[in-house]
């Protein structure tokens, strides 16, 4: 490490040297007393570059900087660090435009990230924090405060409201109704788009071999594998209407069809994580509900 002043005393060059010669990191612009001032170009032996407007050195105000990851930033500068109003690009295909405070999203932005998620909202120490919209691209959308990084409502458990069984007729329309719950019981009504898949089956009963009792005939060479309810007992899947041209028959009702049903009332509680967005749940699931 060193320092040269070259002979008019106006330039001079202050970093590392290797083999008699300047190694370090590289600049070309314009220079004030030696030092790099004004608008240029910087090159880092680390790798990455910047081109931008620098004072005493550093990048300061407007500029355009590549890091060593690919990483891309046009914005503004203060102190060498993302200050103000800037537009990130990061490696993993996440876009952010909004303000930043020494090198950390903060203030107002927008999120946009590869999966096809969007976040606006407020922005504190580079995580989601106060006042922000999330459109998840599961369709799951949220408005509402938020607490480093997490929804300050957010839903855990699904309440299924009214009786606990309900008599449906083939062909007939039913209503369920539902709540999503915290934690501690509360309604979170900042959240909606969450899907429920809802299945219908027969309950299965196995009776005496000597019973003159029969309801229907199972093709046992062809039987539905059993589904366990959270009620304790098993039932056979049970297609909502008669196969016919177009329409799925009892093995494609298993793995539900595309239906909208609005949500029985009854204090039925059920885990988010186990239950939203999977296909062939046991005890769950026939069509679709948006709430």
């Amino acid at each position: 490490y060193g320092v040269y002043v070259y002979p008019n005393s106006f330039f001079r060059y202050e970093g590392e040297w290797k083999g008699g010669r300047k190694h370090g990191d590289t600049f070309s612009g314009q220079f004030v007393l030696g030092e790099p001032q004004g608008y240029g170009v910087m090159e880092y032996k680390a790798g990455g570059c910047y081109e931008g407007e620098v004072s005493h050195g550093m990048r300061e105000g407007h500029g355009f900087l590549v890091d060593r990851d690919g990483q891309v930033y046009q914005g503004s500068f203060h102190d060498n660090k993302r200050h103000g109003p800037g537009q990130m690009l990061f490696k993993n295909g996440d876009k952010y435009d909004g303000d930043w405070v020494r090198d950390q999203r903060q203030g107002h932005g927008v999120l946009r990230c590869a999966d096809g998620s969007t976040y606006e909202g407020q922005w504190h120490s580079d995580v989601f924090s106060g006042l922000g919209s999330m459109a998840h691209c599961s369709g799951v959308t949220y408005y509402g405060l938020w607490i480093n990084g997490h929804p300050a409502e957010q839903a855990t458990r699904i309440a299924i409201l009214g009786p606990e069984v309900m008599e449906v007729a083939q062909g007939s329309p039913f209503s369920v109704n539902v709540q999503l719950l915290q934690d501690h019981g509360e309604i979170a009504k900042s959240e909606s788009g969450r899907v429920l898949q809802i299945s219908a089956g027969v309950r299965y009963v196995q009776l005496s071999a000597y019973s003159e009792v029969s309801f229907f005939k199972v093709d046992r060479d062809n039987q539905e594998t059993l589904i366990q309810t959270p009620f304790g007992f098993e039932c056979i899947p049970y297609p909502v209407s008669s196969p016919a041209a177009g329409v799925p028959g009892p093995r494609a009702a298993k793995r539900g069809t595309e239906a909208d049903v609005p949500l029985p009332r009854r204090d039925l509680e059920l885990d988010l994580d186990a239950l939203c967005g999977q296909e062939g749940t046991p005890g769950g699931l026939l069509g679709s509900s948006f709430f």
